[in-house]
């Protein structure tokens, strides 16, 4: 019984646990009812009665060790385990509040998505831009009428470096050094000298489009501008088409969609017509493409534009265009659930 007990001592010695899991199962193993240390207290009674006193201090010894072990491995766990799960102190001591995607960056992404479901690509170009890709390219004349259309921020009193007002200037850029055909849809942010107010800013957000290919026609416009509203506001959306003016587009027109709220019906929000104006479009003037180095008698294309703002305040109801740009939290965290 001494060697036995002398093995158990150098095994308990060297006992080691990776969990508390692990201490358990040593102290069932050697300290339970059934364990090692238990059956050889029961055997103690088989012992010579010279030899009672030494091995009934060696059993002593071996279960004050097996004791003492087991508790020293779980205290160590344990330890272990609490700094484990324990508070960050590096963490700062405000909640931290899940974030959300802005309103128009949400309407700006489905609107890319949709027209890359057509085959069209992003383009982008330089906010700060010069007179020629903002306006002469477009078949803006230096005199001509139309530049009066649009409030123009310019740098340094420079009449040629200017804060793009649209971002056509983007697909005059892209045609200048990209042969047909050409599909690109262009975001980006455009300035204009307004004053501000809940219908009007003087810096928002455009999307345009442009499609130049050979034996494009007023009929694909339409079809492409029927697929995006669908898309964008619903199956049942209709649309309708009213002749327009835009220097760089001929023949140019407005498009309204039915309106989302009343179904066409009339209400307060489209003023009682059923109809509400989203975007501007038209064929791309042949001046324009020639301009650019195209073969206007070879090509033909359509361009489109529109104010994201416009469309978030139809698809979300969001009547104060200045909220956009306030960084209200309160506003923000509306969207929380929309993506």
């Amino acid at each position: 019984m001494l060697e036995k007990i002398s093995q158990l001592i150098e095994e308990i010695s060297n006992l080691n646990a990776k969990s508390l899991e692990g201490v358990e199962a040593l102290r069932i193993k050697y300290l339970s009812k059934k364990g090692h240390i238990s059956l050889l207290f029961n055997d103690f009674r088989n012992v010579p009665n010279e030899q009672k006193k030494v091995i009934g201090q060696k059993l002593n010894e071996l279960k004050n060790l097996a004791s003492e072990k087991i508790n020293s491995l779980k205290e160590t766990l344990a330890v272990a385990d609490d700094t484990e799960t324990d508070i960050d102190l590096t963490r700062s001591a405000a909640t931290s509040h899940l974030g959300t995607r802005h309103p128009l960056s949400l309407v700006r992404q489905e609107i890319i998505d949709i027209f890359a479901r057509l085959g069209f690509t992003v383009a982008e170009g330089p906010e700060i831009e010069d007179d020629w890709h903002v306006f002469s390219s477009l078949n803006f004349a230096d005199d001509h009428p139309a530049r009066d259309m649009q409030d123009t921020f310019f740098i340094q009193r420079s009449p040629d470096i200017l804060l793009r007002t649209h971002t056509s200037s983007v697909q005059s850029r892209v045609m200048e050094v990209t042969k047909p055909p050409i599909r690109i849809i262009c975001p980006g942010r455009v300035y204009r000298n307004e004053a501000i107010s809940y219908r009007a800013h003087c810096f928002f957000h455009q999307i345009e489009a442009l499609y130049v290919d050979e034996n494009v026609s007023f009929a694909d416009l339409k079809q492409t501008l029927l697929y995006f509203a669908q898309e964008m506001f619903g199956p049942e959306t209709k649309i309708r088409l009213r002749p327009s003016y835009f220097p760089f587009t001929e023949p140019s027109a407005e498009m309204d969609i039915s309106c989302n709220l009343c179904g066409g019906k009339g209400c307060n929000f489209c003023k009682h017509t059923g109809w509400v104006e989203i975007l501007g479009c038209g064929m791309v003037d042949p001046n324009v493409l020639e301009s650019c180095g195209i073969d206007s008698s070879k090509y033909t294309g359509f361009a489109l534009g529109m104010g994201v703002e416009r469309i978030t305040n139809l698809k979300y109801r969001v009547k104060d265009l200045r909220m956009f740009s306030e960084n209200d939290v309160r506003f923000l965290d509306e969207f929380k659930s929309v993506h």
